[in-house]
């Protein structure tokens, strides 16, 4: 659980009785983007890779629709399937954290916040993590960690580019200090996977926070990110009251670290695929087999 869902959970009865103002949507047959207000047909906001024809919004987007815009189609090859989260702890805030990754379990049909895998983006093979903010917010566990740290040593044995979809809260509370050692666990993978003279690019999608920001999420050697994704450590107000400044508008928006450096390039997400087989074929990349090792 992120710190976005035990604020969510807190702020939940400020809004019981109240009546929704917006047209019914038909059993999620229409779309209404929260940007322009443009009201469109669900499959067809679909083919446009979930983004606003009228303003160019992104919407939010699950894995499997992530893998399907990413790569090749029938090419992706997931591993580590059946790792299962743990309740070492024994974690309960308002509720048990085990009752909390069941019912996320029974929502998304993943056993935790991240899908990894091989796969090929214009017949180039390519390791890919991607990253699901439905599951407790796409926070980071030990499950998350192991995954992601597992792809990048295969991606380095194979010696393959490494791509890594991020959307995240930050680190899972509810595993404390276990989900901390996440962030230098998949840190040290990645060192060895440069030290390879390897190509990792993260993928900055909204929102990515906290223990994702601070550890592997910026650590590509291209940082890619998504139009107006929400990026940062801490939020705003936590900031402003620490540096007793306003911060401007657009602040830990991608387009502001893209301005100041944090970020390479913004990428439409019609134009992802062929953007990063591009890149790819720029640093070397080329078609070969892969195995499932």
């Amino acid at each position: 659980m992120s710190l976005f869902d035990w604020f969510a959970d807190r702020r939940k009865g400020q809004f019981v009785g109240k009546v929704s103002q917006e047209p019914d949507e038909g059993d999620g047959l229409w779309n209404k983007c929260p940007e322009c207000g443009l009201v469109v047909y669900s499959k067809d906001l679909k083919a446009n890779t979930s983004v606003c024809a009228g303003c160019g919004y992104h919407h939010r987007i699950d894995s499997q629709e992530r893998i399907e815009v990413i790569a090749d189609s029938g090419s992706f090859q997931a591993f580590d399937e059946s790792l299962n989260p743990t309740d070492p702890l024994e974690f309960k805030d308002r509720r048990a954290y085990a009752d909390r990754l069941k019912e996320s379990q029974a929502g998304t049909g993943l056993n935790d916040a991240v899908v990894t895998g091989f796969c090929r983006i214009e017949g180039i093979a390519l390791a890919l993590a991607v990253m699901d903010f439905r599951f407790m917010g796409g926070s980071m566990g030990s499950v998350v960690g192991e995954k992601i740290t597992r792809l990048v040593e295969r991606a380095t044995a194979q010696q393959l580019p490494l791509l890594v979809v991020c959307a995240s809260g930050g680190a899972r509370m509810q595993e404390g200090m276990l989900s901390l050692m996440q962030m230098a666990k998949i840190s040290g993978a990645l060192e060895r996977h440069r030290e390879a003279d390897l190509l990792y690019m993260p993928l900055l999608t909204h929102p990515t926070t906290g223990g994702v920001t601070a550890s592997f999420a910026m650590l590509g050697d291209l940082i890619l990110a998504e139009p107006k994704a929400l990026i940062g450590f801490a939020g705003r107000r936590v900031i402003e009251q620490t540096l007793r400044e306003k911060l401007p508008d657009n602040f830990q928006t991608a387009e502001y670290l893209q301005d100041h450096g944090f970020v390479d390039t913004i990428v439409s997400r019609p134009q992802l695929r062929s953007t990063l087989a591009r890149l790819l074929r720029l640093h070397g990349c080329r078609p070969l087999e892969l195995t499932s090792a």
